[in-house]
């Protein structure tokens, strides 16, 4: 079912009724991703998005992203019977910082999601992977909340959470929807695939971005035509129409990150055959690391 934040019928679905966001169900996890400043790494096309005290980033690194270390504070208050605020104080101190003001007013500088949208042009096709747990859904929810703040419409397709799991993400992220409700719309369609995501961008504006989760499930369905092809036809309507397209995707386990900090295109599980060469763009997490770069 698609769904916007305010309520609307959807002309594409046969049948469409109008709906509010609040009728979601809930699903599953979260991830995590890292606040980190930008390094890039001389006479490559790679770039790692890291901490640099020089460009204003943070003086060290986290030990986790500013809303897991809130969920911890959280945690600690109920166990020790301390008020909030003293429980968030604690945690700032262990990650080196005197109290939480001064930990949230350097977390607050430019986020990688906000370094990697500056790259982003309409028509691109981003390779967003990770290993289960490592943020990869909650970057690309960045990505769109940036897009927004643009004036440009978001939508998230997603075959595997509900719109409630989607919401909730945001909130994890501290993520005032309020101000996006006619810009956002959620599709948890059990039918999505290349043909599917077409018809609903069909009049967007140029600059639009979509994320979809994830690029294995789409030709999960015997009835859907092969990744390849589905790819390549979301590639021409995006460069048509100048839609970015984010895909979520995920990493094959025999990634080790004790050999290399981050995944990289060689690590992309792929059970069914895919030229990653129609991707125009890569962003890789694990950890604290994030590494962007061109693929083609």
């Amino acid at each position: 079912m698609l769904y916007g934040l305010a309520e609307f019928v959807y002309p594409f679905d046969s049948g469409a009724a109008r709906v509010s966001p609040l009728h979601w169900e809930s699903k599953r996890h979260a991830g995590r991703i890292r606040k980190t400043e930008p390094t890039v790494r001389a006479g490559t096309h790679e770039e790692g998005l890291r901490h640099s005290p020089a460009t204003g980033g943070l003086p060290m690194k986290l030990s986790a992203p500013v809303y897991h270390l809130k969920r911890r504070a959280r945690d600690l208050a109920r166990k020790d019977k301390l008020p909030l605020s003293g429980a968030l104080d604690r945690i700032a101190r262990e990650e080196g910082f005197a109290r939480w003001s001064l930990l949230a007013q350097k977390a607050a500088t430019v986020s990688p999601a906000q370094k990697l949208f500056s790259r982003l042009v309409p028509g691109d096709l981003l390779l967003l992977g990770a290993r289960p747990g490592q943020g990869k859904t909650l970057m690309s929810l960045e990505l769109a909340v940036q897009s927004m703040k643009a004036g440009n419409r978001a939508f998230f397709f997603t075959l595997e959470y509900s719109g409630s799991d989607v919401l909730a993400r945001f909130r994890a992220l501290d993520i005032d929807l309020a101000p996006f409700k006619e810009l956002l719309t959620l599709d948890t369609s059990d039918t999505i695939n290349a043909e599917h995501i077409i018809a609903a961008l069909a009049d967007v504006p140029r600059g639009t971005i979509a994320v979809i989760d994830y690029l294995q499930l789409l030709d999960q369905k015997r009835e859907n035509p092969d990744l390849m092809s589905q790819v390549t036809a979301l590639r021409s309507f995006a460069r048509e129409r100048g839609v970015t397209f984010v895909f979520i995707t995920q990493i094959d386990r025999s990634y080790d990150p004790s050999r290399r900090a981050c995944p990289g295109l060689d690590d992309v599980r792929l059970p069914n055959p895919l030229d990653l060469r129609l991707f125009d763009r890569s962003c890789f997490l694990h950890g604290s690391e994030v590494r962007f770069q061109s693929v083609t």
